[in-house]
């Protein structure tokens, strides 16, 4: 995939240097270097929001109360996941979270699933 990026990326540069267009593709590469730096930073302050909130949810026993609430569905779909296991409370927490997307919390179920794909990529190679 590095090599198809690779690839792209020199055939555009190489194709606006024909062209004679070279100064207008690195305007908007710096532009577009710009605006993504002010999103990570912009996602950076939602994120810590968000991630402190659930925090704190966890630490009063909400997250653990979903769990239990959420135990026999989650027994049917997951039926090889061992009671008791951590990514009960991962899929639980996705739940809640995607269930909150009205208010605002859309990023921290991306966490969760990305630990709940590494969990299930490493448990398949044990």
């Amino acid at each position: 995939m590095n090599y198809l990026w690779g690839f792209m990326i020199t055939a555009g540069i190489v194709y606006a240097a024909l062209n004679g267009t070279l100064p207008e593709v690195t305007q908007a590469a710096v532009d577009s270097s710009k605006e993504a730096v002010t999103l990570c930073i912009t996602m950076t302050g939602v994120m810590s929001l968000w991630v402190g909130l659930m925090r704190i949810a966890e630490k009063a026993g909400i997250i653990q109360g979903a769990v239990r609430g959420l135990k026999p569905f989650l027994r049917f779909l997951f039926p090889r996941i061992p009671k008791g296991h951590v990514a009960n409370q991962y899929i639980a927490e996705n739940f809640i979270a995607k269930d909150s997307v009205i208010i605002g919390l859309n990023k921290e179920p991306l966490m969760k699933g990305l630990y709940l794909v590494l969990f299930f990529h490493v448990c398949r190679f044990l």
